[in-house]
């Protein structure tokens, strides 16, 4: 158990990071997320309400969707990165931020938005990720009919008898499902899906090389307020007409940085031999020349290998790039490799 922004997590559980990674990759992991933030945001109209904040199109965005987001400063870096669900029938939109950030973001939004919506945090309400090939076929033994969901689709349901907001989503590169609960109901919740044959409950670690494998940003390494959305390569992130208009924060700077390139690029890299190499690690160019830096990186259970994530000089982003890295002043080759590492497996609507 380690303090994480301002709760206790568990890092790993007694059968360790490694089997936890490869169970959720060959069955079902449960995570208790509940650290996240969560909130409604209501108003005559949140979606446009939101969009002064984010790049995300969210007045298109369907009932029973969910889209992700990321929010902007003035100068175009990025705060967060944050989950927006419309719910079926009702007005307010649905919230998921990340937990580190939640108080600033919180505010941050509250402020921007004053007059014209309203944030109402649900400090009382947890979220559970089920993730993994199995998820779907447990979580219908509690909830008939969920695993027709398909990808980013999110439903007001029951599980078990016990209310749920429930999306086919998640933070692994798995299938999956993000399960907001009451907070009362959250023990009894896990402990149900813990009882199925399929499932273990995973920590920290495993969370964090799921997704590094999955070639998903982890705020305050990846991206940050020193980032935008062109060199962190989620441009997918803005949405078509978002770009038309022009209405977003920095929006020029950001439309300039995409019509022109940017001057870095977050790219995948895979080092050479079994070692990881862990960020802040400095990366070279063949002259010995720096060019960057890691910022996520570790061992890829999935692979046998280290893989990581960094930002380098643009014209060193190409996949197949040979690099070096800097490691306890050794110099470790590696190349640049596409992401993500392990290919993506969500239930996509055929």
């Amino acid at each position: 158990m380690v303090p994480f922004a301002g709760y206790d997590m568990p890092v790993q559980y007694p059968s360790g990071i490694i089997k936890e990674h490869l169970h959720t990759r060959e069955k079902a992991g449960l995570f208790d997320v509940s650290h996240m933030g969560q909130a409604f945001l209501s108003g005559a109209d949140p979606a446009r309400a939101l969009e002064r904040v984010t790049p995300a199109d969210l007045a298109g965005l369907k009932q029973g969707m969910q889209r992700y987001g990321l929010l902007l400063n003035d100068q175009g870096g990025i705060k967060d990165d944050f989950m927006t669900t419309r719910l079926e029938g009702e007005p307010a939109l649905f919230l998921v931020v990340n937990a580190s950030m939640k108080e600033s973001d919180f505010a941050y939004i509250g402020e921007r938005l004053k007059g014209v919506a309203t944030l109402a945090p649900q400090p009382d309400r947890a979220l559970l990720a089920l993730q993994g090939p199995a998820a779907g076929a447990v979580l219908s033994r509690h909830a008939p009919g969920i695993d027709g969901l398909t990808f980013m689709q999110v439903v007001r349901t029951g599980i078990a008898g016990i209310p749920a907001i429930v999306g086919r989503t998640g933070y692994t590169g798995e299938d999956g499902f993000e399960i907001s609960i009451a907070a009362k109901d959250a023990e009894v919740l896990a402990r149900r899906l813990l009882r199925e044959a399929e499932v273990m409950p995973i920590g920290l670690g495993a969370r964090d090389s799921l997704r590094l494998e999955a070639g998903l940003c982890l705020y305050g390494h990846d991206i940050d307020e020193t980032t935008d959305p062109v060199e962190a390569n989620l441009v997918w992130a803005i949405g078509k007409r978002r770009k038309l208009e022009k209405d977003f924060p920095a929006a020029d700077k950001i439309m300039q940085a995409l019509h022109c390139g940017a001057a870095r690029k977050r790219v995948g890299i895979r080092p050479d031999g079994k070692a990881p190499v862990r960020d802040g690690a400095e990366i070279l160019n063949k002259d010995g020349r720096v060019i960057g830096r890691i910022t996520s990186g570790g061992y890829g259970p999935s692979l046998n290998a280290p893989i990581a994530m960094g930002y380098v000089e643009a014209p060193y982003a190409g996949d197949g790039t040979e690099l070096g890295l800097s490691v306890r002043g050794k110099i470790v080759p590696a190349r640049v490799a596409p992401m993500p590492f392990v290919a993506h497996r969500y239930k996509r609507a055929i």
